[in-house]
Parts: structure tokens; sequence; C-alpha cells
């Protein structure tokens, strides 16, 4: 929106002090003239000793006339420099504005002096910028990734075509195998970047959802990847009431029960699937058995891509999306999600919601 150029706010505050200054020496002045009048009688009144009201006048006036051009030069000019300083924060604050608009984000104000207004804004405009910053550099790690990811199978696909074309008589029947298995494995890796920014959207009607129902659908679709593996799958808990979209809140959880399956023993491993209410929350509770995971590693999960290579059995080929999907959809949810490394090896990975009261549904 187009403004023209208008007087600024330190002038506008310096005409003000000025003005309230020059208010308070005019009634202060007044006051003292009323109260001069009343003991100077007026000439009509009779012959007197000492001066009359002309006099008094020809007096006052002049010195009046002097103090109020006193108190406007020391009004403007001490205006002046109460409102630099008064504002010397807020050009602070709109310099940071200025470079941020302009893409940099690491510049911080760090004002100094104790907490007023103008402090607590500086500090929440740093605090924004932090986060700002955070949300942009993960971004570009995450573009850059998925960049990377996407790129891969487009170049085998590439290679492949061209040995087909270099090779007049290849073999079809291995060669429409391998492009159906890269071309699978882009396609989930397109639906799984969709899902997950729609969970970033956060563009959905919260329903009422049971995580225990949940858990056992999850289970039963991915049994036959589980025996599949040799893996033993345990399902226990409660009734486990939230609000949330039921779509996402499925797709989290398989995705759990997935990765504690494919991220197991090789030798026959097992998985525990567990929901609980209490406090007014819901919590849904994956465990795998496997090898010892370092905390070091477990912190890096949740990152996109991040596909913990000390975990991954080499007959999984993942997109390093799970962990992240199912973060960016406990956020969207408001909850909380916490990765924990057994003692005796395996991960352990926790959904905590709000559970939902019906009795409190209004």
């Amino acid at each position: 929106m187009d403004r023209g150029p208008g007087p600024s706010v330190r002038l506008k505050l310096t005409v003000s002090y000025a003005g309230f200054i020059m208010l308070a020496g005019g009634l202060l002045l007044a006051t003292v003239w009323a109260f001069l009048l009343r003991y100077v009688p007026d000439v009509a009144d009779g012959p007197m000793m000492g001066p009359d009201r002309t006099d008094l006048q020809a007096a006052f006036i002049p010195k009046a006339a002097m103090a109020m051009a006193f108190l406007l030069v020391f009004g403007l000019a001490g205006g002046w420099i109460l409102a630099g300083g008064m504002l010397a924060p807020l050009r602070r604050i709109t310099h940071a504005t200025r470079l941020a608009a302009d893409g940099s984000l690491a510049h911080r104000i760090h004002l100094e002096g104790r907490e007023d207004e103008f402090r607590e804004l500086a500090d929440a405009f740093d605090t924004m910028l932090a986060r700002l910053e955070a949300k942009v550099a993960e971004q570009q790690r995450f573009a850059a990734n998925a960049s990377h990811e996407l790129r891969t199978p487009l170049a085998i696909t590439q290679t492949l075509l061209d040995v087909a074309r270099n090779h007049p008589n290849p073999d079809a029947g291995e060669l429409v195998e391998r492009l159906h298995f890269v071309n699978t494995r882009a396609i989930g890796l397109t639906e799984a970047l969709l899902l997950l920014s729609r969970a970033d959207q956060r563009s959905f009607t919260p329903e009422h959802v049971d995580m225990s129902l949940l858990a056992e659908e999850a289970t039963e679709t991915l049994l036959p990847l589980a025996e599949g593996r040799d893996v033993v799958i345990e399902t226990s808990g409660e009734v486990a009431p939230t609000l949330g979209s039921p779509a996402l809140l499925l797709q989290l959880t398989t995705n759990l029960v997935h990765n504690a399956i494919v991220h197991n023993r090789a030798d026959g491993g097992a998985v525990y699937v567990n929901t609980a209410v209490g406090r007014g929350l819901v919590t849904l509770t994956v465990e795998n058995t496997g090898e010892k995971v370092t905390p070091h590693l477990v912190a890096t999960l949740t990152e996109p891509f991040q596909r913990g290579s000390e975990r991954t059995r080499s007959d999984h080929a993942g997109v390093g999306l799970g962990l992240a999907i199912v973060k960016s959809i406990t956020t969207a949810h408001g909850g909380t999600l916490t990765l924990t490394p057994r003692p005796a090896g395996g991960l352990s990975v926790t959904v905590t919601l709000s559970a939902f009261r019906p009795d409190r549904a209004s």
C-alpha cells in the first residue's frame, strides 16, 4: 500500500513535548498574573502608593513573552533529544526488520537495558528471527535432500534406458522389472513428500479417533510383512480416544509399526504396540528389538531422509521419511513425539496426544 511521506514520530513527539511545556508555562504565568492582579488595585479605585496595574502590565507582559519563548526553544530542543533517546531501540528494531526483509536472518538485536516494552519487543523479534532462520535452514536442507533422493531413481531410469537403446536386443523382461522397481520407489517417495506437506499444512477437520483401533488396523495390515521377517507383534492397551485426522493418525501408526518391523533383529525379533490413557492424555507406544541405538543417532532419526544406517537392514530400501512424517503428524495434532533407545537394543517411540472426553465436548 503506497502512502505519502509524513512527519517522523520523533518530530511528533518533539512537538508534543514542546506543546505540553508551553501549555504548562502558560498556565503558570496566567496563575501568577491572576495572583498579582488580586493585590494590585486599579487606578479607578482611587489614589494609591506604589505601582498600578498599567505599570504591572508593562513590566510583566514582556517578561512573560520572553519566558514563553524560552520554554518553546527549551521544549523543542529537549523534546528532540528525549524523543531520540526513547526511539533509539525502535530504530534498531527497524534496522533488524529491514535486514530480515532482505534475507539476512542471522542478525539479532540483543537490546541492552532493563525489561520494558521495547526490550520485550526486541526479545520477541529475536526469538522470531531465530525460529525463522531454523525453519528456512530446515526447508533448504529438506529441498536439497528431496532433490537428491528424486534424482537418484531418475538417473537410474536414464541409465537403464540408455543401455536399452545402445543394445538392440536387451533382455526386455529384466529391463522392465528394473524400471518397475525404480518407478515404484520414485512414486513412494513422491507420495511420502505429499503426505509430509499435507501434515505440515494441518489442513484437516478433527474427528473422534480411537488410537487402539488404529493400532490394531496397522498391525493387521503389516502382519504379512512381520511374518515374512520372522518378527512377532504384540498389541496391548486400552481404548484411547482423541481428536484428529483418522487418515493421518493411521499413517502415523502404520509408519511406526512398519519401522519397528524393518529395523529389527535379523534372527527373529519382536514389536510391542501399546495404547494408554491417563491425566487427560493418550499415548501410543511402539517398541522393537534390535541393535543398540546411540542417543546421537536417535536425535537425528526424525529429520527427513535420515535412515539411521546403524539400524537399516540391507533388504529394506526406505525413503527416510517415516519418522519425519510421524513427527509432522504429531505436531499437527498438538502432540509430542519421544524417541528413547532401549537398554537391550532397539527403539521405543511414544506419541502423546490430548485425550477426548465426550462428557466435556460442547
